[in-house]
């Protein structure tokens, strides 16, 4: 849903300067994990430190290569794939995440009151 936010809000926000993508920290092992039982159920070669996990969010947030650019999905220091299928090392993106109508619909569906 973060995905489809970013690419919703970029089409809403465009005109006065807003972008807004969305990141990925990838599982990082940090003392969140004693809420859940403790432990990453990531394989081990596949668990970041706290800085590799942040390395992504930091570059989206000082980046002068990302300004204007938004509604984009980002791992690893760069921009996410766009996949046909999900591959076994969970990278890449579905493209239905970066449809801009499955964005709206999920934007309107925000402003409905709740019953």
């Amino acid at each position: 849903m973060n995905i489809l936010f970013a690419v919703a809000l970029i089409a809403r926000g465009a005109g006065v300067g807003i972008t807004a993508n969305a990141v990925i920290p990838g599982a990082v092992e940090t003392n969140l994990q004693r809420h859940p039982g403790g432990k990453v159920s990531t394989p081990p070669e596949l668990v970041k430190t706290p800085e590799q996990g942040a390395a992504t969010s930091v570059l989206l947030a000082t980046s002068p290569l990302l300004d204007g650019v938004g509604g984009r999905y980002f791992e690893d220091c760069d921009e996410a794939v766009v996949l046909g299928h999900r591959g076994k090392d969970f990278s890449g993106v579905a493209p239905f995440v970066l449809d801009p109508a499955n964005a709206d619909r999920l934007w309107e569906t925000s402003l409905r009151p709740l019953v």
